[in-house]
């Protein structure tokens, strides 16, 4: 159904922007960059929250649409070409202004851009690279831009999206390609692989000139998960084969959302929230604490436990690498401890130079005590003592009465 030009422009935000929600690979993971004269608006390191509440206010990130009208058929799609919903056209003038005068108003900090494709790629992703042209040169507007990359667009237009927007991405959507082909027929894995390889030797080359904006956004992509019975194993392989091959900032999982009436689609009450959240945390233990896929799952256990975290199945499925001494252990050692993250890990490693750790301190430092102590000493004096060492399942017990929120991602 083709929506009038009378519409007023709060309908159209409000049906391009409800189109655009189901794509979460929208953070700014990173880019820091300060205004500068004659120009409005500055990137924060700190991310960009990325939601439209439930009455239509847009929160920090303006995530819309240029068009939701689409040539293609996805299964799992609510924008798919059979499907009878108002279909509305924003012109990239338009758009530009709309951001622009949000942005003025405090409303956002920055634009994620993405669309159905209307008649052909090529043209989409002009009219979408126009949009970000437009503002960053009529308007001066110099906050973060994400622009998604739509399949089958030339390399000299996803060249264009690249100099302009602080992050690009292309969505593989599905963790195989026979998972694609059935549901997405109009999508080609080689196609969205293929523009991933350009994307990252682009940013490479054009990193060195420092005169285009995505200098340290580079790129990321989505998968939908629980939509086909590809395996944690399986997607975790494809996630860790990105970020080697192509330098990914982040893969961004998606649980399936049943929209359409599809026979090709699982039929599920709720979304699978929970295998979300476990996927997300076993890729921070791939992309940031140094843990092989195999470490996580395999082919012989191809899905992640739901009662606990990947880190915590890990640890006690591997109790004879504890405990550990505080004083003693590295910092790629005190990654593997359940409790013990990131910086909780560095500040140890700096503070038992200079002084004594006991317990208060590693609660000041971060540490989940409740969850650490099973797996740790202090210069061989165990918190837990050693009867609870070989027992995986009552340590298990005793974590689990102390969890309260089990879609957190904290823990690690």
């Amino acid at each position: 159904m083709l929506i009038k030009s009378s519409v007023n422009i709060y309908d159209k935000l409000s049906i391009l922007a409800n189109g655009a929600k189901y794509d979460v690979s929208c953070a700014s993971s990173g880019v820091m960059r300060k205004s500068s004269k004659n120009q409005i608006g500055r990137t924060s390191k700190f991310g960009i929250c990325h939601s439209w509440s439930s009455d239509g206010r847009c929160i920090s990130l303006l995530k819309i649409l240029l068009t939701n009208f689409c040539i293609n058929d996805c299964a799992y799609c609510i924008n798919r070409k059979r499907n009878d919903i108002r279909r509305i056209l924003l012109l990239p003038e338009e758009l530009a202004k709309i951001t622009y005068e949000f942005y003025r108003r405090n409303y956002i900090e920055g634009l994620f851009l993405s669309s159905g494709i209307i008649d052909n790629p090529e043209k989409t992703m002009e009219m979408m690279i126009k949009t970000v042209i437009l503002l960053r040169v009529k308007y001066g507007f110099n906050g973060y831009i994400h622009l998604k990359l739509i399949p089958d667009a030339s390399e000299a237009t996803v060249l264009e999206a690249i100099k302009w927007a602080d992050r690009v991405s292309i969505n593989l959507e599905l963790p195989s390609k026979k998972s694609l082909q059935y549901l997405a027929p109009d999508k080609k894995m080689e196609s969205i692989l293929r523009t991933m390889d350009f994307v990252k030797s682009t940013i490479n080359t054009l990193r060195e000139k420092r005169d285009f904006y995505n200098s340290k956004g580079g790129q990321s992509t989505q998968l939908i998960i629980g939509a086909t019975p590809d395996s944690d194993f399986e997607i975790l392989k494809l996630a860790s084969f990105l970020y080697k091959k192509n330098k990914l900032k982040r893969v961004y999982y998606s649980a399936y959302v049943p929209v359409n009436d599809d026979f090709r689609l699982p039929s599920i009450k709720k979304p699978p929230l929970l295998r979300e959240n476990r996927l997300y945390q076993a890729d921070w233990l791939i992309r940031l604490y140094g843990f092989k896929v195999e470490e996580i799952c395999s082919e012989n256990k191809p899905f992640l436990e739901e009662s606990i975290d990947p880190k915590l199945s890990w640890a006690l499925n591997n109790l004879d690498f504890f405990p550990l001494d505080i004083y003693k252990a590295s910092m790629d050692e005190l990654l593997r401890v359940p409790g013990i993250g990131l910086t909780s890990a560095k500040r140890i490693i700096k503070m038992r130079k200079v002084t004594n750790i006991d317990l208060t301190s590693l609660k000041k430092m971060g540490v989940v005590i409740n969850r650490a102590k099973y797996f740790i000493t202090f210069k061989g004096n165990s918190l837990e003592g050693k009867r609870l060492y070989d027992k995986p399942l009552e340590i298990k017990r005793l974590i689990s009465q102390k969890n309260s929120n089990q879609y957190s991602l904290p823990y690690l």
